[in-house]
């Protein structure tokens, strides 16, 4: 059997050139303003003031001076800074095997980071998993974008190289314990589950301890683009928004200051469940397990019932901050997917 060649920041670049921004060339041409709208003022001269002027451009010093109000006068910088803000947690490894989301975040983020500074804008980027992991400065040019998509790549590698270790430390049997089939009773698999926890507790307990087994908090990631992004600045949230609550008062705040477009990366079996028949299921984010059946259409209804519920109240959450959120699932094609967000942008600002 072939091995297929590891993934690397040039060759998911490559890939990209030709697989999405060569074809958006053609869609976002007109739309390109509309989708990424240059947010920085540079000062242009002073006037008298007017009615109707905005009162916080008023330059204090000449005013006092001349005894007249004096406004300052602005341009719209074609020029803009970036900050994409890439959560790159747990559950980001779901997903086909080829595709997990984690990957679609690698593509998007790689994407629009070349459109970027293609333009001649300057592009930064702030990684979370646990914690904030990377923190890339803006800076423009390929260098940039490759180091931003590496960044991305390490953290799909490390975190193939954890569940390696899990999958190891889980038993003979060979399974992750995020979907183990069986025709195991009830006593028989919590014996099991028993021993797959104090294996994978003993392979944690020395490379892991400063990992807390907890959920994912966005709200790390968004305090932190507070104090980074001094500047008003074009601000790119990716994320699947499976995290701890709190996080929405975080992005009204970034959204006060800048132009902020939040993308959330899904996957078609967070919402419906194939039929696998009697499974493990695991909590990428806290490992909890439990032990289901998929086979149930009560069970699979109810899953479908709080996957839409939590979803309106993502999408409400967003909406209540005035932040624009976009989905793109592992399924979507890239180039239509970016191709309407491009389009719903220009809508929205009509």
């Amino acid at each position: 059997m072939v091995t297929a060649p590891p993934l690397t920041a040039e060759r998911l670049l490559r890939t990209l050139e030709w697989r999405v921004v060569r074809p958006l060339d053609g869609r976002l041409q007109g739309d390109y303003r509309s989708l990424f709208t240059g947010s920085g003022l540079d000062f242009t001269d002073l006037r008298e003031y007017e009615p109707g002027d905005d009162p916080r451009h008023i330059e204090w010093n000449v005013t006092a001076r001349l005894d007249t109000p004096w406004v300052r006068q602005y341009v719209e910088s074609r020029e803009l800074t970036a900050w994409l803000l890439l959560d790159h947690s747990a559950s980001m490894a779901f997903g086909p095997v080829d595709r997990q989301k984690s990957l679609v975040l690698a593509e998007v983020a790689t994407t629009l980071a070349h459109v970027l500074t293609r333009g001649g804008n300057r592009v930064g980027a702030v990684v979370l998993d646990r914690d904030v992991e990377r923190v890339i400065p803006p800076a423009q040019g390929r260098v940039q974008v490759l180091r931003i998509a590496e960044a991305l790549l390490a953290q799909r590698r490390a975190a193939a190289d954890r569940d390696e270790r899990d999958s190891h430390a889980g038993g003979d049997d060979g399974h992750t314990g995020h979907a183990d089939r069986g025709a195991v009773g009830p006593a028989g698999w919590l014996a099991r589950r028993r021993q797959r926890r104090d294996r994978r507790a003993a392979a944690r307990a020395g490379a892991d301890t400063d990992r807390a087994r907890s959920s994912t908090d966005l709200a790390v990631l968004l305090r932190a683009a507070s104090g980074l992004a001094r500047r008003r600045s074009l601000v790119i949230v990716v994320s699947d928004f499976i995290t701890a609550p709190g996080w929405e008062p975080h992005l009204g705040r970034l959204a006060q200051r800048h132009d902020v477009v939040a993308i959330q990366v899904t996957d078609p079996r967070e919402l419906d469940l194939p039929d696998a028949g009697a499974v493990y299921v695991e909590d990428a984010e806290t490992g909890e397990q439990i032990f289901v059946d998929t086979s149930d259409p009560g069970f699979r209804a109810r899953l479908r019932a709080a996957a839409d519920r939590r979803q309106a109240e993502i999408a409400a959450a967003t909406a209540r901050t005035g932040v624009e959120l976009y989905r793109v699932g592992t399924d979507d094609d890239l180039v239509r997917s970016l191709a309407r967000i491009a389009s719903l942008r220009r809508r929205r600002r009509r």
